[in-house]
């Protein structure tokens, strides 16, 4: 088993419903003290847009990671994922090379094309082509980070002698691709580091990752160096029954389930901490590397026993089975 395996993160809040709003400072503060619990990696979700009715208020991901990253020293900072088709990417790649400077190396990327076609066209983005761009800044991003010169021409992106220094810290600097489409698994083998997914359930996740171990394997690359990663709601409680309809009627208001997906709500973990430790299990013995949790409302008291009482169950375990 690849040393890779049994990281934990926890998702951070930058997102709520209308007329809540995120905390700036707060989430901040959640950044330091995720880092103090001993998580290894915290993820922040990415829109500009998100819904009208309700709406929901976003904090920017990347200032908001920016802002963390100050704030701590090892806690990793993640996307859980980052709409790459709406960014410039040669600013792009300015920017998080400069945030893995400030970070010294804790950048952790998950990118994918988006599915919000509003916020295309808000942004003057073409949503038919959001593959392709993603392709294409893809590359440029990488090739920016590794290259002395980039010389090319990506659709708009006329690039005759690119010179971009500083380089991130990190080499590569990682890049995980999230989506379900097979297309889209042959990207995070070939083009990315890997594969970030979520609302998966383990057998869901076995079949997809196979299917991006085969893509690396065809392209030449080995697949024990690719990086994969899932994305949990959990809420802890007395029993799985005393939790659930509680549980199902947050996630139903808060989360999108992305049509064609494997996703879904019954991939929450739930019960109380020995039942939850069994379930968390199954996704490691899935071969699940990045267990990333969605806390029930983010609050406090789950978070803790979370970091306390679960996660260093899981990381035996992980340990006992490298």
């Amino acid at each position: 088993m690849s040393t890779l395996h049994g990281t934990f993160g926890i998702a951070a809040r930058n997102f709520t419903a209308f007329p809540q709003m995120p905390d700036a400072q707060a989430l901040v503060e959640y950044g330091v003290r995720m880092e103090e619990l001993g998580f290894d990696s915290i993820w922040v979700w990415d829109h500009i847009f998100l819904g009208v009715d309700p709406h929901f208020p976003i904090i920017d991901s990347l200032t908001l990671l920016t802002a963390i990253a100050a704030r701590t020293k090892k806690i990793k900072l993640s996307t859980g994922i980052l709409v790459l088709p709406l960014r410039n990417p040669v600013i792009l790649a300015k920017q998080i090379s400069s945030m893995d400077q400030l970070s010294n190396g804790r950048m952790l990327m998950a990118m994918a094309a988006g599915w919000y076609k509003r916020e295309f066209d808000a942004v003057g983005v073409p949503y038919e082509q959001r593959g392709k761009i993603m392709g294409d800044n893809l590359d440029i991003l990488k090739r920016l980070w590794t290259e002395d010169m980039v010389n090319g021409e990506w659709g708009p992106h006329k690039i005759p002698a690119g010179v971009m220094f500083p380089k991130p810290v990190q080499k590569p600097c990682p890049l995980l691709i999230g989506g379900y489409a097979d297309r889209v698994l042959k990207r995070a083998a070939v083009e990315g580091d890997g594969w970030l997914t979520y609302f998966y359930k383990p057998d869901a996740f076995v079949e997809s990752w196979s299917k991006v171990c085969a893509y690396a394997l065809e392209a030449g690359k080995d697949p024990a160096t690719l990086m994969n990663g899932n994305q949990l709601p959990i809420m802890v409680g007395s029993s799985r029954a005393a939790v659930e309809e509680t549980m199902m009627k947050w996630l139903n208001v808060d989360f999108d389930i992305a049509q064609g997906s494997q996703s879904t709500m019954d991939s929450a973990i739930m019960g109380n901490v020995d039942e939850c430790v069994a379930q968390l299990k199954e996704h490691i013995d899935a071969g699940v590397q990045k267990l990333v949790f969605v806390p029930y409302k983010y609050e406090m008291e789950q978070i803790e026993i979370i970091a306390r009482e679960i996660v260093p169950r899981l990381r035996a375990y992980a340990a006992q089975k490298r």
